[in-house]
């Protein structure tokens, strides 16, 4: 067994344009499979990009905004999440602040898809 932390926010993101970004890499497969724990700043966002590969991004406190190309902000409370397709462009950001964890990998299939309500 091994005990660690995962939420030192280490390192600051500033690419496509993210403020009040910070990212602790959790683990990674020998494969293109990673998982990061994200710290989103009160009124902080990752800036418009493409998914490179399908991404899952879970709010584990707090509560973030997402949106596709049309630019339109969806909520999504903790204990909920947002999934891109490898080439979907997408934002989000979180106006109190939140915390998420990324969940990156060639197939990432959901098991029960549901919409926030």
């Amino acid at each position: 067994m091994q005990i660690f932390r995962f939420d030192r926010e280490e390192k600051a993101i500033s690419s496509y344009g993210s403020t009040g970004l910070h990212a602790t890499r959790i683990a990674a497969s020998t494969g293109d499979t990673h998982l990061t724990c994200l710290a989103i700043a009160p009124g902080g966002m990752i800036g418009t990009h493409p998914a490179t590969v399908a991404q899952l991004f879970l709010v584990v406190s707090g509560e973030a905004w997402v949106a596709g190309p049309d630019a339109q902000r969806v909520p999504v409370p903790a204990g909920w999440g947002a999934r891109w397709e490898a080439g979907e462009l997408h934002t989000s950001g979180s106006a109190a602040g939140c915390t998420a964890l990324a969940v990156e990998g060639a197939s990432l299939a959901l098991f029960e898809p549901q919409p926030p309500s």
